[in-house]
Protein backbone atom coordinates (compact mmCIF):
# COMPACT_ATOMS: atom_id res chain seq x y z
CA UNK A 1 0.00 0.00 0.00
CA UNK A 2 1.18 3.53 -0.98
CA UNK A 3 1.60 6.34 1.77
CA UNK A 4 0.63 9.24 -0.03
CA UNK A 5 0.60 12.95 1.26
CA UNK A 6 -2.86 13.92 0.93
CA UNK A 7 -3.24 16.25 -2.34
CA UNK A 8 -5.60 18.33 -0.19
CA UNK A 9 -3.80 18.81 3.13
CA UNK A 10 -3.72 23.03 3.70
CA UNK A 11 -0.56 24.51 3.05
CA UNK A 12 1.12 25.89 5.63
CA UNK A 13 0.06 29.36 7.06
CA UNK A 14 1.95 32.44 4.92
CA UNK A 15 3.47 33.66 7.95
CA UNK A 16 5.45 29.91 8.34
CA UNK A 17 6.14 30.00 4.98
CA UNK A 18 7.88 33.34 5.55
CA UNK A 19 9.61 32.66 8.51
CA UNK A 20 10.86 29.45 6.84
CA UNK A 21 12.28 31.95 4.32
CA UNK A 22 13.94 34.22 6.24
CA UNK A 23 15.43 33.04 8.73
CA UNK A 24 18.56 31.25 7.11
CA UNK A 25 19.59 34.48 5.89
CA UNK A 26 19.00 36.23 9.06
CA UNK A 27 21.40 33.55 10.68
CA UNK A 28 23.27 34.16 7.54
CA UNK A 29 23.70 38.03 7.88
CA UNK A 30 24.01 37.71 11.88
CA UNK A 31 26.89 35.03 11.03
CA UNK A 32 28.95 37.30 8.40
CA UNK A 33 28.27 40.43 10.21
CA UNK A 34 29.97 38.58 13.26
CA UNK A 35 32.94 37.54 10.96
CA UNK A 36 33.71 40.70 9.34
CA UNK A 37 33.75 42.30 13.02
CA UNK A 38 36.65 39.63 13.48
CA UNK A 39 38.30 40.64 10.33
CA UNK A 40 38.51 44.50 10.96
CA UNK A 41 39.95 43.60 14.36
CA UNK A 42 42.61 41.15 12.26
CA UNK A 43 42.93 43.58 9.59
CA UNK A 44 43.73 46.53 12.06
CA UNK A 45 46.24 43.82 14.40
CA UNK A 46 47.91 43.30 10.63
CA UNK A 47 48.79 46.77 9.60
CA UNK A 48 46.53 46.07 6.46
CA UNK A 49 44.80 49.33 5.03
CA UNK A 50 41.41 47.83 4.49
CA UNK A 51 39.79 44.22 5.13
CA UNK A 52 39.66 43.52 1.01
CA UNK A 53 43.40 44.05 1.26
CA UNK A 54 43.83 42.45 4.05
CA UNK A 55 42.03 39.09 2.82
CA UNK A 56 43.46 39.73 -0.97
CA UNK A 57 46.89 39.42 0.77
CA UNK A 58 46.21 35.59 2.22
CA UNK A 59 44.42 34.76 -0.59
CA UNK A 60 47.57 35.43 -2.92
CA UNK A 61 49.49 32.91 -0.92
CA UNK A 62 47.91 29.93 -1.39
CA UNK A 63 49.12 27.30 -3.72
CA UNK A 64 45.53 26.99 -5.74
CA UNK A 65 46.69 24.34 -7.57
CA UNK A 66 47.85 21.70 -5.19
CA UNK A 67 44.82 23.01 -3.18
CA UNK A 68 42.48 21.96 -5.93
CA UNK A 69 43.96 18.93 -7.03
CA UNK A 70 43.69 17.45 -3.39
CA UNK A 71 39.41 18.45 -2.77
CA UNK A 72 38.89 17.41 -6.41
CA UNK A 73 40.23 13.66 -5.01
CA UNK A 74 38.23 14.10 -1.81
CA UNK A 75 34.87 14.77 -3.64
CA UNK A 76 35.01 11.89 -6.05
CA UNK A 77 36.03 10.00 -3.15
CA UNK A 78 32.75 11.41 -1.25
CA UNK A 79 30.53 10.70 -4.00
CA UNK A 80 31.01 7.09 -3.80
CA UNK A 81 31.09 6.35 0.07
CA UNK A 82 27.35 8.94 -0.11
CA UNK A 83 25.84 6.67 -2.51
CA UNK A 84 27.37 3.63 -0.98
CA UNK A 85 25.40 4.40 2.08
CA UNK A 86 22.53 5.41 0.12
CA UNK A 87 22.81 2.00 -1.75
CA UNK A 88 23.10 -0.15 1.43
CA UNK A 89 20.09 1.73 2.94
CA UNK A 90 17.64 1.83 0.51
CA UNK A 91 18.28 -2.04 -0.67
CA UNK A 92 18.16 -3.50 2.99
CA UNK A 93 14.43 -1.09 3.66
CA UNK A 94 12.93 0.02 0.42
CA UNK A 95 14.02 -1.90 -2.77
CA UNK A 96 16.57 -3.75 -4.74
CA UNK A 97 18.72 -1.33 -6.61
CA UNK A 98 22.02 -1.64 -7.94
CA UNK A 99 25.12 0.44 -7.13
CA UNK A 100 25.57 1.69 -10.76
CA UNK A 101 22.53 2.50 -11.06
CA UNK A 102 21.82 4.77 -8.06
CA UNK A 103 24.84 6.61 -8.47
CA UNK A 104 23.86 8.72 -11.70
CA UNK A 105 20.59 9.79 -9.49
CA UNK A 106 22.67 10.40 -5.93
CA UNK A 107 25.62 12.61 -8.46
CA UNK A 108 22.89 14.75 -9.95
CA UNK A 109 21.01 15.56 -6.55
CA UNK A 110 23.77 17.45 -5.61
CA UNK A 111 23.01 20.15 -8.37
CA UNK A 112 19.65 19.99 -6.96
CA UNK A 113 20.81 20.32 -3.07
CA UNK A 114 23.04 24.17 -3.94
CA UNK A 115 19.52 25.49 -3.55
CA UNK A 116 17.48 22.86 -1.50
CA UNK A 117 18.55 19.64 0.38
CA UNK A 118 15.07 18.32 0.61
CA UNK A 119 14.41 18.53 -3.37
CA UNK A 120 17.86 16.75 -4.05
CA UNK A 121 16.30 13.67 -1.51
CA UNK A 122 12.81 14.24 -3.23
CA UNK A 123 14.40 13.44 -7.12
CA UNK A 124 15.67 10.15 -5.15
CA UNK A 125 12.28 9.30 -4.20
CA UNK A 126 10.64 10.14 -7.67
CA UNK A 127 13.54 7.73 -9.35
CA UNK A 128 12.59 4.74 -6.99
CA UNK A 129 8.52 5.37 -6.94
CA UNK A 130 9.33 5.16 -11.02
CA UNK A 131 11.88 2.41 -10.96
CA UNK A 132 9.98 0.29 -8.33
CA UNK A 133 6.50 1.86 -6.76
CA UNK A 134 8.47 2.70 -3.67
CA UNK A 135 6.30 5.03 -1.63
CA UNK A 136 7.81 8.45 -0.97
CA UNK A 137 7.29 8.29 2.76
CA UNK A 138 9.23 4.85 2.79
CA UNK A 139 12.08 6.63 1.38
CA UNK A 140 12.16 9.62 3.59
CA UNK A 141 12.21 7.12 6.08
CA UNK A 142 15.40 5.63 5.41
CA UNK A 143 16.81 9.02 4.71
CA UNK A 144 16.01 10.04 7.70
CA UNK A 145 17.65 7.04 8.99
CA UNK A 146 20.87 7.64 7.19
CA UNK A 147 20.94 11.16 8.85
CA UNK A 148 20.51 9.91 12.18
CA UNK A 149 23.29 7.50 11.62
CA UNK A 150 25.27 10.56 10.48
CA UNK A 151 24.43 12.46 13.63
CA UNK A 152 25.61 9.65 15.49
CA UNK A 153 28.93 8.81 14.01
CA UNK A 154 29.59 12.55 14.18
CA UNK A 155 29.42 12.68 17.53
CA UNK A 156 31.41 9.54 18.41
CA UNK A 157 33.86 11.27 16.38
CA UNK A 158 34.29 14.53 17.66
CA UNK A 159 34.02 11.77 21.38
CA UNK A 160 37.38 10.35 20.37
CA UNK A 161 39.20 13.29 18.92
CA UNK A 162 38.20 15.02 22.58
CA UNK A 163 39.56 11.81 24.56
CA UNK A 164 42.60 11.80 22.12
CA UNK A 165 43.49 15.51 22.91
CA UNK A 166 42.21 15.32 26.25
CA UNK A 167 45.60 16.29 28.70
CA UNK A 168 46.58 19.05 25.92
CA UNK A 169 43.25 20.63 25.36
CA UNK A 170 43.54 24.30 25.04
CA UNK A 171 41.81 26.57 27.63
CA UNK A 172 39.81 28.37 24.24
CA UNK A 173 38.09 24.78 23.96
CA UNK A 174 37.01 23.95 27.38
CA UNK A 175 33.74 23.54 25.93
CA UNK A 176 34.43 20.80 23.88
CA UNK A 177 34.89 18.65 27.08
CA UNK A 178 31.61 18.84 27.30
CA UNK A 179 31.23 16.48 23.93
CA UNK A 180 31.81 13.24 25.75
CA UNK A 181 28.67 13.89 27.86
CA UNK A 182 26.68 14.79 25.06
CA UNK A 183 27.63 11.92 23.27
CA UNK A 184 26.72 9.79 26.49
CA UNK A 185 23.38 11.22 26.72
CA UNK A 186 22.74 10.51 23.17
CA UNK A 187 23.77 6.59 23.34
CA UNK A 188 21.31 6.59 26.54
CA UNK A 189 18.35 8.04 23.92
CA UNK A 190 19.64 5.70 21.19
CA UNK A 191 19.04 2.46 23.17
CA UNK A 192 15.77 3.41 24.83
CA UNK A 193 14.33 4.12 21.07
CA UNK A 194 15.88 1.03 19.93
CA UNK A 195 13.97 -0.57 22.80
CA UNK A 196 10.67 0.92 21.91
CA UNK A 197 11.10 0.04 18.06
CA UNK A 198 11.69 -3.08 19.14
CA UNK A 199 9.40 -3.76 21.68
CA UNK A 200 6.12 -5.18 20.33
CA UNK A 201 4.60 -3.00 23.69
CA UNK A 202 4.63 -0.10 21.85
CA UNK A 203 4.00 -0.78 18.39
CA UNK A 204 0.69 1.26 16.83
CA UNK A 205 -0.03 5.15 17.79
CA UNK A 206 2.67 7.67 16.73
CA UNK A 207 4.96 4.21 15.74
CA UNK A 208 2.81 3.06 13.31
CA UNK A 209 3.67 6.26 11.25
CA UNK A 210 4.92 5.52 7.52
CA UNK A 211 8.06 8.50 8.22
CA UNK A 212 8.96 5.76 11.09
CA UNK A 213 9.27 2.79 8.66
CA UNK A 214 12.96 2.07 8.33
CA UNK A 215 13.31 2.76 12.32
CA UNK A 216 10.79 -0.32 13.03
CA UNK A 217 12.37 -2.52 10.75
CA UNK A 218 16.31 -1.63 10.88
CA UNK A 219 18.30 -3.69 13.73
CA UNK A 220 21.01 -2.37 15.98
CA UNK A 221 23.52 -3.55 13.79
CA UNK A 222 22.51 -1.80 10.83
CA UNK A 223 23.06 1.92 12.57
CA UNK A 224 26.57 0.71 13.32
CA UNK A 225 27.52 -0.57 9.51
CA UNK A 226 26.11 2.63 8.37
CA UNK A 227 28.14 4.33 10.42
CA UNK A 228 30.81 2.23 9.84
CA UNK A 229 30.28 2.90 5.74
CA UNK A 230 30.51 6.75 6.93
CA UNK A 231 33.21 6.95 8.90
CA UNK A 232 36.12 6.18 5.83
CA UNK A 233 34.72 10.13 4.46
CA UNK A 234 35.10 11.61 8.03
CA UNK A 235 38.70 10.08 7.97
CA UNK A 236 39.79 10.91 4.44
CA UNK A 237 37.94 14.47 4.90
CA UNK A 238 40.06 15.45 8.41
CA UNK A 239 43.01 14.56 6.77
CA UNK A 240 41.89 16.53 3.12
CA UNK A 241 41.11 19.78 5.31
CA UNK A 242 44.28 19.45 7.75
CA UNK A 243 46.19 19.58 4.59
CA UNK A 244 44.00 22.33 2.94
CA UNK A 245 44.77 24.52 6.53
CA UNK A 246 48.32 24.64 5.34
CA UNK A 247 48.28 25.96 2.47
CA UNK A 248 46.58 28.74 4.34
CA UNK A 249 49.36 29.22 6.44
CA UNK A 250 47.56 27.68 9.48
CA UNK A 251 49.05 24.23 10.86
CA UNK A 252 46.39 21.65 12.18
CA UNK A 253 47.77 18.36 13.10
CA UNK A 254 45.73 15.07 11.88
CA UNK A 255 43.85 14.61 15.66
CA UNK A 256 43.69 18.66 16.60
CA UNK A 257 41.49 18.72 12.96
CA UNK A 258 39.85 14.71 14.32
CA UNK A 259 38.67 17.28 17.31
CA UNK A 260 37.37 20.19 15.22
CA UNK A 261 35.76 18.76 11.69
CA UNK A 262 33.26 16.52 13.34
CA UNK A 263 31.91 19.89 15.13
CA UNK A 264 32.10 22.14 12.02
CA UNK A 265 30.06 19.47 10.35
CA UNK A 266 27.16 19.86 12.73
CA UNK A 267 27.30 23.24 11.71
CA UNK A 268 26.76 22.81 8.21
CA UNK A 269 23.37 21.45 9.27
CA UNK A 270 22.02 24.38 10.13
CA UNK A 271 20.27 26.09 7.68
CA UNK A 272 21.50 29.47 5.54
CA UNK A 273 23.12 30.04 2.47
CA UNK A 274 27.31 29.65 2.17
CA UNK A 275 27.45 27.07 4.90
CA UNK A 276 27.49 30.49 7.10
CA UNK A 277 27.66 28.77 10.64
CA UNK A 278 30.45 26.30 9.60
CA UNK A 279 32.44 29.37 7.98
CA UNK A 280 32.22 31.43 11.21
CA UNK A 281 33.14 28.51 13.26
CA UNK A 282 36.89 28.42 12.34
CA UNK A 283 37.75 31.84 12.96
CA UNK A 284 36.41 31.39 16.28
CA UNK A 285 38.46 28.25 16.62
CA UNK A 286 41.11 30.05 15.58
CA UNK A 287 41.07 33.94 16.73
CA UNK A 288 44.64 34.23 15.70
CA UNK A 289 44.39 32.99 12.20
CA UNK A 290 41.03 34.69 11.64
CA UNK A 291 41.82 36.37 8.15
CA UNK A 292 43.03 32.69 6.55
CA UNK A 293 40.45 30.71 8.61
CA UNK A 294 37.57 32.78 7.12
CA UNK A 295 38.91 32.27 3.62
CA UNK A 296 39.47 28.68 4.29
CA UNK A 297 36.20 28.11 5.95
CA UNK A 298 34.29 29.74 2.94
CA UNK A 299 36.31 27.92 -0.13
CA UNK A 300 36.56 25.00 1.63
CA UNK A 301 32.68 24.29 2.04
CA UNK A 302 31.22 26.48 -0.41
CA UNK A 303 33.77 24.72 -3.39
CA UNK A 304 32.69 21.12 -1.68
CA UNK A 305 29.06 21.85 -2.28
CA UNK A 306 29.80 23.65 -6.23
CA UNK A 307 32.18 21.28 -6.90
CA UNK A 308 29.87 17.84 -6.33
CA UNK A 309 27.16 19.56 -7.91
CA UNK A 310 29.85 19.99 -10.86
CA UNK A 311 30.16 16.47 -10.92
CA UNK A 312 26.51 15.96 -10.86
CA UNK A 313 26.06 17.74 -14.46
CA UNK A 314 28.23 14.87 -15.86
CA UNK A 315 25.69 11.71 -15.14
CA UNK A 316 22.53 14.74 -15.32
CA UNK A 317 21.94 13.00 -19.07
CA UNK A 318 21.68 9.67 -17.81
CA UNK A 319 19.65 10.76 -14.60
CA UNK A 320 16.87 12.83 -16.54
CA UNK A 321 16.43 9.72 -18.54
CA UNK A 322 16.12 7.15 -15.57
CA UNK A 323 13.54 10.14 -13.78
CA UNK A 324 11.63 11.08 -16.78
CA UNK A 325 12.19 8.70 -19.36
CA UNK A 326 9.89 6.21 -18.41
CA UNK A 327 6.45 5.77 -17.15
CA UNK A 328 5.56 6.31 -13.75
CA UNK A 329 4.98 3.34 -11.73
CA UNK A 330 1.49 2.24 -10.55
CA UNK A 331 0.65 3.07 -7.13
Amino acid sequence: MTEDIDPQAPAPPRRARLAQHLIPWAITIVCFGYLYTRLVAAATREGASSVPAYLAAIFTDVPWGAWLLLMVGYSFVYLLIDTAVLWRAVNWFNARVSYADLLPVRASTYILSILNEQVGKGAIALYLNRRDGVPGWQLGSSILFIMVCEFYYLLTWATIGVFLRWTDLPAALEVFRAIPMIGGGAAVAACAALFVFRSERFEGGFLARPLLHTFRRAAPWQYVTIMLMRSPSLLLGVFVYSQAAGMFGVDIPFLDMLTYLPVVIFGTFVPGPFRAVAVTLWPTLFPDHAGEMTIFGFVQHNFFVLFNAAIGLIFLRRANRELFGGEPASG
